[in-house]
C-alpha cells in the first residue's frame, strides 16, 4: 500500500495539544466577557446557498469565496459571520426581541492567498447588536467598553482604542466638494498608517486626480492631533458649514461623553480622524484598536455603525453597531512574538490517577470521587513502568498525580503529589478532590497573555 505523506494545506493553522490549549482558554475569555454585557450565542452554519452570502458581495468576495456545487445547489463557505448574522435576523425577525444582542465565534473562509500570519481558515469573533428602526447611541458608546475588559482581561494594558465617525468624514468631503469620491478618498486615507502621509498624497493627486490644495487639505484635516478634548475642539472649527458633518460631531462628542462611565481610561481610547474602515457599509462611528508596543500588527479589532445591516433580505430598517476580533491572526501574531503566558496550565486534566497495581478497582474509584467533585481527571491504565507513567505526567503538564500501590489500597488513601513543587501527601479520595480544586482556582488565575 502507498503511503500518503501527511500534510496541512498552506494558509490552515493545526495546533499542538498545549497550544491549543491555549487558545481554548483565550477563547473562554471571550465568551465570558460578551456574556458580561447581555450578548446572546448565536451559532449559524458554515455553508449557506451562494446567492444569500454573495448578495452583498461581488467583486473582491467573489473572487476570495469557497464556492462548489453539491447536486443542483449553488454553495459556498461563509467569509465572515456580518452576512450569515444579516440573514439570521430577516429570516427570524418576527421571533426575535430588539435589541437583538448577540456575540459569535467561528470559523470563516477566504481563498486568498496565505501570507504570514494570514490565514484561508481563521476564528472570527462577533459582537453586533441590531435595532429595529432605531438604535440609540449610547450603543456605539459601550462597544469601546467591551473591548477594554475583554482585552484587559486577557492581559493587555497597552492597546488603544482609536474612534472616528463617518459623517464627520463624509460631511467634510462634501464641504471640498468631493462627495462622489469620498470612499475612495476613506479608502486612500486608511492607509497612511501602512505608507506614511506623503505616499497617500500622491494616492490623492496622482490616481483619484485630487487637486493639489484639496489633498493638502485633507491631509491637514487627518493629521489633527492631541487629547480628545483637543481633537473635538479642533473640529468645532468646521461646525455650522455642513448638517452631516454636525451630526457626526454630536455623535462623537456623544460617545467619547459616555466612556469614563463604562470604565475606559482616555489613555486606551483615542479620537483618531485617519479611522475610516475601508467597508463602505460603515455610516457613523467606526473603531479600530492596535497594541501599542506592536503597531506592525495593525488593527487587532475592528467595526462600527451601519445603518441597515439586511437591506438585500428584508425591506425593514435594522441598523447595528459592532466589532469583529480576527482570533486566529491575533493568536498567531502573540505567539510568535512569545506573549502568550507560559503559566497556564495546559494539561489535559487537573490530575492524573497512576496505578501501581493489576487491580485498578481502588484506582477507578478514587478518578471517579475527583471527577465527582469537580476536578477534571484522567486515569493512567496502561501497563507501563513507574517512571513511564511519571514521565507521561510530566510530558503533559499535570499539575498532580494521584499515586496508589498496594499500601494506598490497604488504607483506602492515595498519595497526592504536587508535581510543581514535589510535595506528597497521604490523604482520602475525597481530601484529594478537595485539595487539587482548591489549588487549581489559585493557579488558573493567570492571564492569557503576557505582556
Amino acid at each position: 500500500m502507498e503511503r500518503i505523506k501527511p500534510r496541512t494545506l498552506s494558509g490552515f493553522m493545526e495546533l499542538l495539544p498545549a497550544q491549543q490549549a491555549k487558545l481554548e482558554q483565550f477563547l473562554s475569555v471571550l465568551r465570558r466577557d460578551y456574556s458580561l454585557y447581555g450578548f446572546t450565542p448565536l451559532d449559524t452554519p458554515v455553508i449557506e446557498s451562494a446567492e444569500v452570502l454573495l448578495a452583498k458581495g461581488g467583486g473582491e468576495t467573489e473572487k476570495q469565496i469557497y464556492r462548489f456545487t453539491k447536486g443542483d445547489s449553488d454553495l459556498a463557505l461563509r467569509f465572515d459571520l456580518t452576512v450569515p448574522l444579516a440573514k439570521y435576523v430577516a429570516l427570524n425577525y418576527g421571533s426575535l426581541s430588539f435589541p437583538f444582542r448577540r456575540f459569535q465565534i467561528g470559523k470563516v473562509y477566504r481563498g486568498e492567498r496565505a501570507q504570514r500570519g494570514r490565514f484561508r481558515e481563521f476564528y472570527q469573533a462577533d459582537i453586533d447588536i441590531i435595532g429595529d428602526g432605531k438604535l440609540d447611541i449610547a450603543n456605539e458608546a459601550e462597544i469601546p467598553s467591551i473591548i477594554y475588559r475583554t482585552f484587559t482581561d486577557l492581559g493587555l494594558s497597552r492597546f488603544v482604542i482609536r474612534v472616528n465617525n463617518r459623517k464627520i468624514l463624509n460631511g467634510f468631503y462634501a464641504l471640498l466638494g468631493l462627495s462622489e469620491q469620498s470612499g475612495d478618498i476613506m479608502r486612500s486615507v486608511d492607509k497612511l498608517d501602512k505608507i506614511g502621509p506623503e505616499k497617500v498624497g500622491a494616492i490623492l493627486r496622482e490616481e483619484l486626480g485630487l487637486r493639489p490644495e484639496a489633498a493638502e487639505e485633507i491631509l491637514r484635516f487627518i493629521a489633527i492631533r492631541g487629547s480628545n478634548a483637543e481633537v473635538l475642539a479642533a473640529l468645532e472649527a468646521y461646525r455650522g458649514k455642513n448638517a452631516l458633518f454636525d451630526a457626526g460631531l454630536e455623535e462623537l462628542k456623544a460617545v467619547t461623553a459616555f466612556l469614563p462611565e463604562f470604565g475606559v481610561p482616555e489613555k486606551n481610547f483615542a479620537v483618531d480622524l485617519t479611522i475610516a474602515r475601508g467597508l463602505d457599509y460603515y455610516t457613523g462611528t467606526v473603531y479600530e484598536t492596535t497594541l501599542t508596543d506592536h503597531p506592525e500588527i495593525g488593527s487587532v479589532c475592528s467595526g462600527g455603525r451601519y445603518d441597515n445591516l439586511a437591506e438585500y433580505y428584508t425591506d425593514k430598517p435594522l441598523p447595528g453597531v459592532g466589532i469583529s476580533i480576527g482570533v486566529t491572526r491575533l493568536f498567531y501574531v502573540l505567539q510568535e512574538q512569545g506573549m502568550l503566558s507560559d503559566t497556564l496550565v495546559t494539561a489535559p486534566a487537573d490530575a492524573l490517577v497512576i496505578p501501581m497495581t493489576d487491580d485498578l478497582r481502588f484506582a477507578v474509584s478514587t478518578a471517579t470521587a475527583l471527577r465527582n467533585a469537580g476536578v477534571r481527571t484522567q486515569i493512567y491504565t496502561e501497563k507501563k513502568k513507574f517512571k513511564a507513567k511519571m514521565s507521561y505526567a510530566d510530558r503533559l503538564g499535570f499539575p498532580f498525580a494521584v499515586l496508589i500501590g498496594e499500601d494506598e489500597i490497604a488504607q483506602g488513601m492515595a498519595a497526592l503529589k504536587d508535581m510543581q513543587t514535589g510535595e506528597q501527601r497521604l490523604l482520602r479520595p475525597e481530601d484529594c478532590a478537595r485539595a487539587v480544586a482548591e489549588a487549581m482556582a489559585v493557579r488558573r488565575g493567570g492571564n492569557v497573555i503576557k505582556e
